[in-house]
């Protein structure tokens, strides 16, 4: 298993509102879309002025990833609603063997 980490940040006042996109919205669109996604963890945490979102999500293959996010499979996917409340993201993703997992 692979798992892709994406680190993005919202003003506080938008942070709830970002979360609930991705709870019902980001992940459950990619879930039933994309063959090989196996789940995700989302984290949060207050950082200041700003909430700090890191997404963690598990994907059977490389294949499966560039499934979801093109050839240049590293390059952040963003929906334009995510966007319009982040106030900074990285652009890039990484991507780790997954060696422990809690099964």
């Amino acid at each position: 298993m692979i798992s892709r980490i994406w680190h993005g940040w919202t003003a506080r006042a938008d942070a709830d509102s970002y979360e609930h996109l991705l709870r019902t919205s980001v992940l459950p669109g990619i879930d039933g879309r994309i063959d090989g996604f196996a789940g995700a963890y989302v984290l949060r945490r207050d950082d200041g002025d700003e909430v700090e979102f890191v997404t963690v999500t598990f994907w059977d293959s490389y294949d499966a990833i560039r499934a979801f996010a093109g050839d240049d499979y590293e390059d952040a996917v963003l929906e334009p609603e995510a966007k319009q409340l982040l106030t900074r993201y990285y652009t890039r993703s990484e991507h780790y063997d997954t060696v422990l997992s809690r099964d």
